[in-house]
């Protein structure tokens, strides 16, 4: 019988008593809209918004149970269970249950830490600057063609999503594949302490969140807590990115067994004739010891090998057959956050619009470049590079000199994006500023023409999604002539 979390062992985890009558499933929510039979509210106070205020909301729509931190008003009749007191009250089954807590967040993270410890399942945690979440798509699909497999949803990476992630977990999962986010040094080791991966896998190290890291030595070493983290071998498994040195240095600090991914054949698994089919997907062939196994995926771009590789090593080293690995390599189904959207005028719309980092950016006009039709780029503004920001944007921008027909800059910081690109030898009447994402709307409608394809990318904050909705919607035309 498949072991849930039950309002029981959330008390005894919590509370550390176990009441014999509250065997019933649970789930975990941070949103009372989310609330039906089952749901556990944790009331977390925010800056903007207060779970406590929405308690009532939730008891209505259904929760089982409230874990709050200060007094709530309620017109539903509750039975109260405050973790400071020593004696328990008498739980009945027609009630829900308020539980009192000193920290709404801390309890969800300790309840998650102990309801993992109970579960056993091994854990395949990723790291690193890009492709965080790609890689964890990919590491899931390839172990699912052997095993029962979960995984975080999005990008639930940080301090809320990863004990989310943890308390919806039964016993019928036999992997869980978790992503662990940081901006700061102890993120990681933070996470992994309630994660307690098995299994680590570490992308890359850029210049991503540079603003709040403070260099990319200080990232680098913020990542290698996973490592740091990890039961000694032939448990603890590190993979780890060999054509990044500051990812292979950190083989010297794990007590892990290495297994080493790249394009050098110095890697443990390597790949070779890489090749960008545009649409068609990515073609290569894999490497390791004696074995050459070709592969054709769908993930769009070059750069996409990387997470081909990545989860390739994890099938490797969970004991999957290379015809597991092939199949869920190739069952894959789409690039994730980057899509192919057709719009109005038979415009092909490469919509990667999630965010936005000199690696990500690079790696996207990589894929313009793979494909056929006149190329424009829509790139917003970069944010949080720190003393990286100029380099980041010049780099980009000297790719899309490479790559595009016209490029139309948006945001004050992209202005470098096409500074970069006409020392690169794009000429200044091809690159067109916009200052934000409504005006990049009508610079957008004045140069596209039938058949052409475009990129639009950019940090969340520049809202680069507005000019692909536009686009999608077919109507750039008429806002340009409101305008």
């Amino acid at each position: 019988m498949t072991q849930h979390l039950t309002l029981g062992r959330l008390a005894e985890a919590l509370a550390d008593w176990h009441p014999g009558n509250l065997e019933m499933p649970v789930y975990p929510i941070i949103d009372s809209r989310l609330a039906r039979s089952g749901a556990v509210s944790f009331a977390l106070p925010g800056e903007h918004v207060d779970g406590h205020d929405y308690v009532e909301d939730a008891l209505a729509r259904g929760a089982a149970a409230a874990v709050v931190q200060r007094d709530v008003v309620l017109a539903t009749e509750v039975a109260i269970l405050d973790v400071s007191d020593e004696g328990h009250p008498t739980l009945l089954p027609d009630r829900p249950l308020l539980i009192k807590v000193p920290d709404v967040l801390a309890a969800m993270q300790e309840a998650a830490r102990w309801w993992r410890h109970r579960l056993g399942v091994r854990v395949i945690a990723v790291t690193g600057s890009v492709g965080k979440t790609t890689t964890k798509e990919v590491v899931a699909q390839v172990l699912s063609r052997h095993y029962e497999v979960s995984w975080s949803k999005g990008s639930f990476n940080n301090e809320i999503g990863l004990p989310l992630t943890l308390l919806e977990l039964t016993d019928a999962s036999e992997r869980l594949v978790v992503e662990l986010g940081m901006y700061v040094r102890g993120d990681i080791r933070f996470l992994a302490d309630i994660a307690k991966p098995d299994v680590g896998i570490v992308t890359n190290v850029e210049a991503v969140h540079t603003e709040r890291a403070g260099s990319i030595d200080e990232i680098a070493l913020g990542k290698r807590e996973l490592l740091e983290s990890l039961p000694p071998a032939p448990d603890g498994v590190a993979i780890l990115n060999y054509d990044d040195p500051r990812v292979r240095n950190m083989s010297a600090h794990t007590q892990a067994r290495t297994f080493l991914y790249g394009l050098s054949p110095e890697a443990d698994l390597w790949a070779d004739g890489v090749k960008g089919l545009g649409l068609g997907g990515l073609r290569a062939t894999l490497h390791c010891g004696n074995d050459a196994v070709p592969v054709t995926v769908p993930l769009l771009g070059r750069h996409s090998i990387y997470a081909v590789l990545r989860g390739a090593a994890a099938g490797l080293v969970e004991g999957l057959s290379w015809d597991e690995i092939v199949a869920g390599l190739q069952g894959l189904e789409e690039s994730l956050r980057l899509r192919i959207v057709q719009g109005a005028d038979d415009v092909l719309i490469i919509d990667d619009v999630y965010n936005s980092s000199p690696p990500s950016a690079l790696a996207a006009l990589d894929l313009l470049a793979d494909l056929d039709g006149r190329k424009v780029a829509a790139l917003g503004s970069m944010l949080e590079l720190g003393e990286y920001e100029r380099d980041g944007h010049i780099q980009v921008g000297c790719r899309a000199a490479e790559v595009v027909a016209e490029l139309v800059v948006v945001g004050d910081r992209a202005v470098m994006i096409g500074e970069g690109a006409v020392r690169c030898g794009l000429s200044s009447a091809c690159v067109h500023a916009a200052a934000d994402s409504e005006a990049a709307i009508d610079v957008v409608s004045s140069l596209l023409r039938p058949g052409d394809v475009i990129l639009v990318k950019g940090s969340r904050g520049v809202k680069m999604e507005q000019v692909v909705d536009a686009l999608k919607r077919g109507d750039l035309d008429d806002e340009a002539a409101e305008g």
